[in-house]
């Protein structure tokens, strides 16, 4: 085998020659720099101020809306449930669309590595046998675009938005699970609660029967009163089916956010009052909350990401400029190369209007979740009163009945009442803890307080 050492001095000088060349031209970035949106010009949510404190009254769960508060990153909490909690523990570790999301953000993170690895020369090893004179060559080929006009820069910038695009993508979707997780432990409480009065009102309607029944056979009332009865109790009891496949609806939708299939797991049976309602509730600053919500974020990072995609189509106007190099130990050949080429920029339209039109429908959900706590909290007062009201006024047309002294009418009329009271304070109480769990899916959720990263980094920390 034939071989030529000092044909590796030439290479080597060749390869520095090549660095170095590269390190001369390296030039101007084309296209845009990215500036950050700022924050929405505005110093409240509502056009009228927010009562402080949120009371019902009789006895009720106060609220105090606490403005600037940081909110809590496991703010389910809160609510005082262990078993919320292991459940919402249990969706953030199972959910199907979340690991998937994750391994998107993993793949977008390659991307970036991906796009780096052109800031620097490529280096590969070519061996060739020449003909029967047995004479093999083994050497390097180094090759190198030199980023002259930023078309490098701007790629590498375009694939961090990107990534960072999909980091508060994986933050709206771990917002979303942990929302709808709650929401539907809350929907179970409040279908079971909703069930227990309407099957207590048919258990009352069933009481009501069996006693005009007996005042029917003694001669003391007519068959109509009968027949009032007994329509009173069917009518009541059609209610039934549809609480339990509401209850049956939220048992299947939590055991999927969970990543279980609805007949391999069954949720806990959630009871509303057994669960707190948070007393404090941290209201993020105006100022902050655009920069809080993944929706708003990643809007942002599209921007930025297409912002940079007006870079990468500028410089590639230009002449692209190929370094390279090959060498050997039988012998060398080095030389440079010159090409060129040109496209028209491309620029998808709308990033700016996006991200605008996120920061104000978030404004919009945060401005409604706070006028609907401020409605709960008067509907709750109201539907309390509704209900110790009738409740106190079915127990005396039951009595004044029991003794003759009131029409079967008036009682019915007051189980009436009740019944709706009942169920209208169950759905009112739901509700209220409903709208807690929107303001904090509404204000972001905190997902950037997580002890363990949601995607790692805190929002705003990825290079801009």
């Amino acid at each position: 085998m034939k071989t030529s050492t000092p044909h590796r001095a030439i290479c080597r000088s060749c390869i520095a020659a090549c660095v170095s060349a590269a390190v001369c031209v390296g030039g101007c970035v084309m296209g845009p720099d990215f500036v950050r949106p700022g924050s929405p010009d505005v110093n409240g949510y509502t056009s009228t101020p927010l009562p402080a404190r949120l009371t019902p009254g009789d006895g009720e769960a106060e609220q105090s809306l606490v403005v600037g508060r940081a909110i809590s990153a496991d703010w389910w909490k809160l609510f005082g449930s262990s078993q919320l909690q292991q459940v919402v523990e249990q969706a953030i570790a199972g959910n199907r669309t979340l690991v998937a999301a994750r391994a998107t953000l993993a793949q977008a993170r390659q991307s970036v590595a991906q796009a780096r690895s052109a800031y620097y020369p490529q280096i590969d090893v070519a061996a060739n046998l020449k003909g029967e004179a047995d004479i093999f060559t083994l050497g390097p080929i180094v090759s190198y675009v030199p980023d002259v006009f930023g078309a490098t820069r701007r790629t590498v910038e375009q694939h961090e938005a990107l990534a960072e695009n999909q980091r508060y993508q994986v933050a709206a979707v771990y917002l979303t699970l942990t929302g709808n997780a709650v929401s539907q432990a809350i929907n179970i409480a409040s279908a079971r609660m909703q069930l227990s009065a309407a099957e207590d009102i048919v258990s009352q309607d069933e009481r009501n029967l069996a006693l005009v029944r007996q005042k029917l056979e003694a001669g003391k009332v007519a068959r109509a009163d009968f027949l009032i009865a007994e329509s009173l109790l069917e009518n009541d009891r059609t209610q039934l089916a549809p609480l339990r496949q509401q209850l049956s609806v939220a048992r299947h939708a939590l055991s999927v956010l969970v990543g279980k299939f609805p007949a391999q797991w069954t949720p806990p049976d959630f009871d509303l009052t057994r669960l707190d309602l948070p007393a404090q509730l941290p209201v993020s600053l105006p100022s902050e909350l655009a920069h809080q919500r993944p929706d708003i974020l990643a809007a942002e990072a599209q921007l930025h990401a297409a912002s940079a995609q007006i870079g990468v189509a500028v410089a590639r106007m230009y002449p692209s400029i190929d370094l390279s190099v090959a060498g050997g130990i039988e012998g060398t050949n080095a030389g440079f190369t010159l090409a060129s080429g040109v496209l028209a920029p491309v620029f998808h339209g709308g990033g700016l209007k996006a991200q605008k039109q996120a920061a104000i429908e978030a404004f919009g959900q945060v401005a409604d979740t706070l006028r609907a706590l401020e409605h709960d909290a008067e509907l709750v007062d109201t539907e309390r009163r509704a209900l110790d009201t009738s409740s106190e006024s079915l127990a005396l047309q039951q009595l004044m009945y029991n003794v003759g002294k009131s029409d079967l009418l008036s009682l019915l009329a007051a189980e009436r009442n009740y019944q709706q009271a009942r169920l209208g304070y169950a759905r009112a109480l739901a509700q209220r803890y409903l709208d807690t769990v929107q303001l904090f899916v509404a204000l972001g959720g905190g997902w950037w307080n997580a002890k363990e990263p949601v995607a790692s980094a805190k929002p705003g920390l990825v290079k801009r």
